[in-house]
């Protein structure tokens, strides 16, 4: 497939776009942020992608943030990861202020109470879809599906801060393809 090349601005309205309409965090943005880069703008590929919001939960920061930053820097460098940047933050910060402005009203009201816990609700079905759409393309095999449940056990129980299951994923990773692949790792 021939990637397109993004503009600036297209970066930013496309991740503005994506902040804007994305309640529940940067785990729900996770479907949104793969069917707008790779399916409709065709910026990178679907495998990339994958890359891209692992390295995005390896480093420190929020998951849609960092994606936007990598996405960002790989179509047009610096000014691409500041433009992505600005455009999965902007709505966010606008919003932030709105309701810090009028909490107490929001806070007291009933409606908008019962509307966020309706949000809620929503967001978990969104991070499940895109931990099931996520797991069918990575979980090809015995070993993945075997660190899948480790990891999800370790986090679940909370055995191992994540910073360490994702470090020890690395190092089985490694380790499990250079015995497979008789010491090089693809």
């Amino acid at each position: 497939m021939q990637q397109k090349r993004a503009s600036l601005w297209n970066l930013f309205s496309v991740f503005f776009r994506i902040g804007a309409f994305t309640f529940g965090g940067g785990l729900a943005m996770l479907p949104l942020i793969e069917r707008e880069v790779v399916e409709v703008q065709g910026w990178v590929e679907q495998e990339e992608i994958l890359d891209i919001v692992a390295l995005s939960q390896s480093v420190p920061g929020a998951i849609a943030v960092n994606s936007a930053i990598f996405i960002g820097l790989r179509l047009r460098g610096l000014a691409g990861a500041l433009a992505a940047l600005l455009g999965v933050m902007t709505p966010s910060v606008v919003i932030i202020l709105i309701i810090a402005h009028f909490f107490t009203q929001f806070q007291s009201n009933p409606y908008v109470m019962r509307a966020f816990s309706g949000v809620k609700a929503a967001v978990i079905g969104l991070v499940a879809a895109a931990a099931w759409r996520v797991g069918r393309q990575v979980v090809t095999s015995p070993y993945a599906l075997a660190a899948s449940l480790v990891a999800l056990v370790l986090s679940v129980f909370d055995l191992l801060p994540i910073v360490w299951i994702i470090i020890l994923g690395g190092i089985s990773g490694i380790i499990y393809f250079s015995r497979r692949e008789g010491g090089v790792a693809k």
